[in-house]
């Protein structure tokens, strides 16, 4: 099983590793590390890229395919023809920092985006997607008042000045599954049949069920503009963002 760096440490960017599991003669069957930085990406939040450093080459990781069955181990597809290091190998492995660091700060404010709306609308989110420093949230929202974009839009930005803490737990399952906010997604769920669920809190904003890598603090998420709000049908309505500045 490939230990997780990246929940350990999110801000982990390099560290040496040993190759467990490859095939030179498939690179895109994909190459196995037994520790591991790279967020294999999952609940909206895409994989990270980076690169693989050993015995004087490079291999640039592009993807990652999560293996089935239920195993935790992450398959890291290469850049097509570069080299592939065999089982055995140590590499160091290192992540893009630019991209990682964008993508956490996106993946905190669609967090403090999730918890307003439902604290201030009681909606919960029917879709989400996320690239760095931008994205979008569907809320089951079937109304919404005047000026709610740009009141939103400071709501948002009162929660990342008040620079709360974001702490990511791993709690038994029964504990978990005794938080009223643990999902708040309307139709799908995230995995909670496993004995263990990793929650992220906003501490005083929200708790929920998830995989994703975060900043440490709601300050470190930088300025959230409301570009736009959507209707998408009868019920829903969708939300974009795109971070306007740095922490």
């Amino acid at each position: 099983m490939t230990e997780r760096l990246d929940w350990a440490d999110p801000t982990v960017r390099e560290w040496d590793c040993t190759v467990v599991w490859s095939d030179p003669a498939d690179p895109e069957a994909g190459i196995v590390l037994d520790r591991s930085a790279f967020y294999p990406g999952g609940g909206g939040q895409p994989p990270d890229h980076g690169v693989l450093l050993w015995e004087g080459v490079q291999t640039r990781i592009l993807d990652t395919r999560k293996a089935s069955g239920g195993s935790h181990d992450h398959y890291l597809i290469p850049a097509p023809g570069d080299p592939v290091p065999a089982a055995g190998t140590k590499v160091r492995g290192a992540i893009d920092d630019e991209r990682r660091s964008s993508l956490m700060r996106t993946h905190s404010g669609l967090h403090i985006l999730c918890g307003t709306v439902f604290r201030d609308f009681g909606a919960l989110v029917t879709g989400g997607n996320m690239q760095p420093g931008e994205a979008r949230m569907d809320f089951n929202l079937p109304e919404v008042p005047p000026g709610f974009k740009q009141a939103l839009e400071d709501a948002v930005n009162a929660e990342i000045a008040a620079d709360r803490k974001i702490v990511a737990r791993v709690l038994p399952r029964e504990e978990a599954l005794e938080i009223p906010t643990l999902v708040r997604t309307q139709d799908a769920l995230p995995p909670l049949d496993h004995p263990e669920i990793r929650v992220i809190d906003i501490v005083g904003l929200d708790v929920q069920a998830d995989g994703g890598t975060h900043v440490a603090s709601t300050a470190q998420v930088g300025r959230v503009e409301v570009v736009k709000v959507e209707s998408k049908g009868r019920q829903n309505r969708r939300v974009r963002i795109r971070l306007s500045g740095r922490p």
